[in-house]
């Protein structure tokens, strides 16, 4: 059996989008090509598929699969043991969540409420944001535990909304400014905190209901990102002379998926004490500069300039958890490999 990314996803229920990201990380790749050149899935990708998807709903974040699954192989057995398990936990919870319907229904039917709705959509949303988050987890994600973030939030999306719909596009004003504004918001509503930023987007991604539920639907995804990618090309064109904007221009955006697990892993590792010059951390420091590279090019003077704009423009770091503690440790890391 050999599969195209196509076939896999349909399959398997997850989207083209996270088996392409999964690719892009380093976490599947496809291990065989058709006679046509295609990139093919074989039964060993889709065992590691397996192994991946069941460490993520185990709780493990994105940004650790790749060194767990590099490690000492875990046996399909003890993981399937872990999973049922943790599927046994499940079925306690909804049980839960199914008495605590059937009496706010009882509730709702006696006239206690005006808006049965709202309720049940909350009470979902809240079961479904319990898949990707531990409970001290929801404590620590503002968009779940504060009222006033989830308020920002829905404000937001039907700002954007209303763009979309009179024709706005990325590079006008009107997007540059809705999508910086969201960059701000990420940042409050998850906490400065990316880890929970991937995670917030793979329950986008994977779950049917959270597009329908936060309405942010992929083309205003796509928008955001595209606006986003517009608005801070637009600041760096106030410090790049125009042959480094024509590489920005190509370059810029193409890894928006890849910096957050790679700053949620740097962030981790300083956080737990390791020295820069630990090999870990220069592995994160090499493939952090690697993607820098790739839109900054090599030309120190440009390094400086790019320096100078995210020094001086609060909009080009927003929502990243990047800060100036963070850029000094990476180049300590980076300082004792040359």
């Amino acid at each position: 059996m050999r599969l195209t990314v196509g076939e896999l996803a349909r399959r398997t229920g997850l989207t083209v989008r996270t088996l392409h990201h999964y690719d892009h990380v380093g976490l599947l790749h496809p291990s065989a090509r058709s006679d046509a050149g295609y990139r093919l899935y074989t039964p060993d990708d889709v065992e590691r598929l397996y192994r991946i998807v069941a460490l993520r709903r185990l709780g493990l974040p994105l940004s650790d699969i790749g060194t767990a699954l590099a490690g000492p192989e875990v046996s399909l057995a003890t993981l399937l043991d872990r999973q049922i398990d943790a599927l046994e936990q499940n079925m306690a919870r909804d049980r839960r969540l199914h008495d605590q319907l059937r009496t706010l229904r009882d509730s709702l039917a006696a006239g206690q409420s005006p808006d049965p709705a709202r309720w049940l959509d909350t009470l979902e949303l809240m079961s479904m944001y319990e898949k990707y988050f531990s409970a001290e987890e929801l404590k620590a994600l503002p968009l779940y535990s504060e009222p006033d973030a989830q308020v920002e939030w829905s404000a937001l999306v039907t700002a954007i909304q209303a763009a979309m719909d009179r024709g706005s596009r990325p590079g006008d004003p009107d997007a540059d400014i809705l999508a910086l504004r969201w960059m701000t918001t990420v940042g409050k509503s998850t906490g400065n905190n990316p880890a929970f930023l991937m995670r917030l987007h793979e329950m986008n991604e994977n779950e049917p209901d959270a597009r329908q539920k936060t309405g942010i639907t992929e083309a205003m995804q796509a928008f955001v990102e595209q606006s986003l990618i517009a608005a801070r090309l637009a600041i760096f064109e106030r410090y790049l002379p125009p042959e480094d904007m024509a590489r920005m221009r190509e370059h810029y955006g193409r890894d928006m998926y890849a910096w957050p697990p790679l700053i949620a892993a740097l962030l981790k590792a300083r956080d737990a004490g390791m020295p820069p010059d630990d090999p870990e951390v220069r592995t994160l420091a090499k493939r952090w500069i690697e993607m820098f590279t790739a839109y900054a090019g090599t030309d120190p003077a440009n390094h400086a300039r790019i320096r100078e704009a995210y020094a001086k423009e609060p909009d080009l770091r927003s929502g990243s958890a990047v800060d100036e503690t963070l850029i000094v440790y990476v180049r300590a890391a980076l300082e004792g490999m040359r």
